[in-house]
């Protein structure tokens, strides 16, 4: 008896003059999963919300520095001493919304202004981190041998020391050292030494990927017909880590932002007078009692939804950048 057989149809046809159809890129199927996700558009916008807010806040810092007929007053001049420790009201203007502190000053200008602490320390100590995480990692992975001994050795006794101890430390050994306009006692110091101890995560898993791209054909290719160890590292591997290195961005701003606030609650932060959440928290610890809690309340919520926002963001981003996860 003759076996049946089945055909499959043929599909249709393809358009005359249509283009071949094209996977998506990495970069692209990334985008595409981030635009369908509400939560990380949700999130993203906050993000911008806050980083349009630190903008602001330089640009008032700025112009209320040069006005010479005073029309916009800095915010050291804000204080009024009669109206200390007043409750939050809606009578007095929107400056006067969340209450004053012990000065007298408005606590919702000081929680706007300490944004822009928090975000240029986000900023500036993941700008010095993640580069050299990503060019450390790099190095170590490709070329081994001792070049991997030392870095390893490195990040490994760093990483041995708890960070909070080794930012004390980094701060006090910053105290009185001056570089050009930089004073490293100051803020300058706090970007300086959040930078130093941040790069260890992404070199740590830039160095592993690195280490299985080597082994991979094009790279291999590219070896065996002569390309520089320095341009392979620069078109081959640097190309396929830059995305853990924007994925570790996003996550160390949150650690950048709490260790800002920690460190200024415990006066080792940025200059005394310059607003700061982790400088409200200290200043409004002690009124708690006495049932003043606008202060510390405002510092709290402002940091809690940008370390939310910025947390989820930071998820979705690695979830979208993961390549068991790509679909077709």
């Amino acid at each position: 008896m003759a076996q049946e057989t089945t055909t499959i149809p043929p599909g249709p046809p393809e358009p005359v003059g249509a283009s071949p159809r094209t996977g998506r890129s990495l970069w692209a199927d990334a985008r595409r999963r981030l635009s369908r996700d509400r939560s990380a558009m949700v999130c993203l916008a906050i993000i911008l919300v806050y980083a349009a807010v630190a903008v602001g806040g330089w640009a008032y810092e700025i112009i209320a520095e040069q006005d010479p007929k005073d029309h916009i007053p800095a915010f050291d001049e804000m204080e009024d001493p009669a109206r200390a420790d007043e409750k939050p009201t809606f009578s007095r203007g929107w400056p006067y919304w969340l209450g004053t502190d012990w000065y007298g000053k408005p606590i919702l200008v000081k929680t706007l202004l300490a944004v822009k602490v928090s975000m240029s320390v986000g900023l500036i100590a993941n700008g010095i981190a993640v580069p050299l995480g990503m060019v450390l990692g790099a190095i170590a992975g490709y070329y081994g041998g001792k070049s991997d001994s030392l870095i390893v050795w490195l990040f490994s006794t760093l990483a041995s020391i708890p960070g909070l101890v080794l930012l004390i430390a980094l701060k006090y050994a910053f105290k009185d050292v001056k570089i050009g306009p930089f004073d490293l006692g100051g803020i300058h110091g706090l970007y300086l030494a959040l930078g130093v101890i941040s790069w260890i995560g992404t070199c740590r898993l830039v160095r592993a990927e690195t280490m299985k791209i080597r082994e991979l054909d094009y790279v291999l290719a590219a070896r065996a017909t002569g390309t520089g160890s320095f341009t392979i590292l620069l078109r081959h591997i640097m190309p396929n880590v830059l995305h853990l290195g924007i994925i570790n961005f996003s996550l160390g701003f949150v650690g950048s932002i709490k260790a800002e606030v920690m460190l200024s609650y415990l006066g080792l932060g940025v200059d005394v007078g310059t607003p700061s959440w982790g400088s409200m928290i200290n200043a409004a610890r002690t009124n708690l009692y006495m049932g003043k809690w606008w202060e510390l309340t405002a510092a709290v919520a402002a940091m809690f939804f940008i370390v939310l926002a910025l947390n989820i963001f930071g998820d979705r981003l690695r979830d979208a950048f993961d390549p068991r996860l790509r679909t077709a």
